[in-house]
């Protein structure tokens, strides 16, 4: 699934993936999924033959370059029955080398992850502590950070920052300023927004977003 403009957010029983522009999320076959577009968003499809590509075997966000992107607009422009077979050799070598962007957040089964996945997800912007949660839950402080350890292979506040990537990524995308999205996420000034952000993906969102055009 290619985002040429907005982005997808696409959900598999083990977690969610964002999928800003010029990226693309690849979903094996046979895997139960869900996607969600913005309402600005501009989509592709690309389906490909198991045995055509050796495509990840794990669902995962890849970074599509400008000639990957031409490429497969290229395809979708044309008769699949006419489309040239150098065309598809080239878009397969460059997809399977496309790099792996960690544009992810681990949603175990469990009904506890998923019940704090659900009520951040609703409002990103509860500050609820690891102690909060777990008695909330019923559990020791303890207990929990040790679950979500278990279930998600993140610390919780890791697991949260997260979280807040994915729904930035999304709000972004749908054009929303830097401002809104860090009120909406609970943060106390934009610049520590901005400071999370860069942590996280390298740039703040201004040049990140520059980037991606």
């Amino acid at each position: 699934v290619l985002a040429l403009h907005g982005s997808v957010t696409c959900e598999v029983p083990q977690g969610m993936w964002i999928v800003p522009p010029q990226h693309g999320v690849w979903i094996p076959g046979g895997m139960p999924h869900s996607n969600r577009a913005t309402d600005n968003a501009r989509i592709c499809f690309l389906f490909i033959e198991p045995a055509a590509a050796r495509m990840p075997e794990q669902c995962c966000t890849l970074a599509i370059s400008a000639l990957l992107r031409e490429l497969i607009l290229h395809l979708a422009a044309e008769d699949a029955e006419e489309a040239s077979t150098q065309v598809v050799a080239l878009l397969l070598e460059l997809l399977v080398k496309a790099p792996v962007e960690q544009l992810y957040l681990p949603v175990s089964d469990h009904p506890k992850i998923r019940r704090m996945a659900q009520a951040l997800t609703k409002d990103p912007s509860d500050r609820t502590s690891l102690a909060q949660w777990a008695q909330r839950l019923a559990m020791s402080e303890r207990s929990l950070a040790r679950l979500v350890a278990q279930e998600t292979g993140l610390t919780f506040g890791r697991w949260r920052q997260q979280l807040h990537i994915l729904i930035a990524l999304r709000q972004l995308s749908e054009g929303a300023s830097v401002q809104q999205v860090g009120g909406n996420l609970g943060y106390d000034s934009v610049t520590a927004f901005i400071t999370m952000f860069k942590k996280a993906l390298g740039q703040p969102p201004g040049r990140y977003f520059a980037g991606l055009k």
